[in-house]
């Protein structure tokens, strides 16, 4: 049996026993306040079902998702209306569901409710789900979403890597509490852990004393097996990594070094969690991390299906190509692409057709076309910044850690870091119409208006009666009750 048991950064390991709580894919999310201590200090919480982080999602590739999110915030000194959106999941036909407040929705005001009704027909792997409204994740609204590829995986193209993968192989990284954490495993079996950053701002270093780990997937899309010794996480990416039981029996360390935070060592068991084997004694390891330790690069993962970027195979060879450079100013504390900061309309884009927002804000984008974007760095501060585009993944056909091109089996992902003075470049087909928003993960900045919305000229989609409700009852909520 392995144990882990977690401090500060590894959040939560799905597999606590009688308190693991799963639902999915159909079911009730009760969106509530709760005096929690996500920092070691007792604070008013936004979480679902009273836990942070919330009850685990799960349901099968081609299954049908409704759930139902309940409003029961009362907390005045916080938000008090709530948005909820299923990172990584295409939506297609059903971009009403995506989640972004006033991009595809209007908030669900507190004492009402709406069911995000949504099919799943063609994806597998793992996802998370958070609060899309303005920085309301980082209260605590957040957790794991896993769609398996059959029951058990059995059509996983990976399956014969490893022996287990449920919700007790769930790792989430964020910027929160010491918990107690468990999960069991026999020794030489292998194990499936899907690494989940629902981190609000920082990115970690995952690594496991004594264990390499085998990457398999990223964000929802398979790649080619490769066995590394440390991988970096950016807020909103996930990995699965294979690791195998094969060291002697014994503790070891296993570590998420932020990138950020007052605590980025792992002194007095910070960052770091416990894994423990079956038979070993019941104390703190005393290994270390391999001095050769070297996160993988992005560059060096590529496509298990389907390789190659969309368009033609050389900068600016897409049918469209937008450059988009990050930017901030100092006076106003404003993020920017193209110095032109996103506000949120005040009427949902997907009801008024890209109309209400500021110019410079909308690329309107012609349907199936390939478009590339080339993401610039500039100066802004609180690199490295995640992007993500809804709706879509795209090939990263120039990464942050590599000064070459690759068109032929770049890596395929929904979230990939831009660095200040560096360039990042993105390759994706405008296969999924509506309005879908590209921005960068972190939190704060999205909401200071580091944000895109990139929709397709015109979208095939019929909302629900109970959808064009949503922005009534919210014209109607008081300002305090917002």
């Amino acid at each position: 049996m392995l144990r882990l048991n977690s401090a500060f950064v590894l959040c939560a390991l799905a597999g606590l026993g009688s308190a693991l709580n799963v639902i999915g894919p159909s079911g009730d999310l009760h969106v509530v306040n709760a005096e929690l201590a996500p920092d070691g200090t007792s604070r008013s919480t936004v979480v679902v079902n009273g836990q942070f982080p919330g009850p685990v999602i799960r349901g099968v590739k081609g299954d049908r998702f409704s759930l139902n999110v309940i409003d029961e915030l009362h907390d005045d000194t916080m938000l008090q209306s709530t948005s909820i959106h299923w990172h990584g999941l295409f939506q297609h036909g059903t971009n009403y569901a995506d989640g972004p407040s006033f991009v595809t929705q209007c908030p669900i005001a507190r004492n009402h409710s709406f069911l995000y009704d949504f099919e799943v027909p063609d994806q597998a792997g793992s996802f998370w789900y958070h609060s899309h409204l303005s920085v309301q994740y980082c209260d605590g609204l957040r957790g794991a979403l896993v769609v398996y590829d059959g029951e058990d995986g059995v059509n996983d193209p990976h399956r014969a890597l490893y022996d287990v993968d449920d919700e007790t192989t769930i790792i989430t990284l964020a910027d929160c509490p010491p918990q107690s954490l468990r999960s069991s495993m026999c020794p030489l079996e292998t194990y499936r852990f899907r690494i989940i950053s629902i981190s609000c701002d920082p990115n970690f270093i995952f690594s496991i004393d004594g264990h390499n780990l085998t990457l398999i997937e990223t964000d929802g899309e398979n790649i080619t097996p490769i066995t590394v010794n440390a991988v970096d996480v950016f807020a909103g990416q996930r990995y699965s990594a294979v690791l195998e039981a094969t060291q002697p029996v014994g503790n070891y360390w296993v570590r998420a070094q932020p990138n950020i935070n007052q605590f980025t060592d792992f002194a007095n068991g910070v960052n770091s969690a416990i894994l423990r084997y079956e038979g070993a004694e019941m104390a703190e390891p005393t290994t270390s991390s391999p001095p050769d330790l070297v996160p993988v690069s992005e560059a060096a993962l590529h496509p298990l299906e389907a390789p190659g970027a969309p368009g033609r195979p050389f900068p600016g060879g897409a049918d469209v190509v937008l450059n988009m450079e990050v930017g901030f100013d100092p006076v106003t504390q404003l993020f920017s692409i193209n110095n032109n900061s996103f506000f949120p309309p005040t009427v949902p884009v997907l009801l008024q057709i890209l109309r209400l927002l500021p110019t410079g804000s909308v690329f309107g984008l012609p349907l199936n076309r390939s478009v590339e974007i080339n993401l610039f760095g500039g100066s802004a501060p609180g690199s490295p910044h995640p992007f993500h585009l809804h709706g879509h993944t795209f090939d990263v056909v120039k990464t942050w850690d590599s000064d070459t091109f690759n068109f032929v089996d770049p890596v395929r992902r929904d979230v990939t870091p831009v660095f200040a003075g560096n360039l990042t470049t993105l390759r994706f087909n405008t296969d999924n119409p509506g309005p879908w928003f590209l921005h960068c993960h972190i939190d704060f900045h999205l909401d200071a208006g580091h944000a895109e919305d990139v929709p397709d000229v015109q979208f095939t989609e019929n909302v629900p009666e109970s959808w064009k409700e949503l922005c009534p009852i919210y014209d109607r909520v008081p300002d305090d009750q917002l």
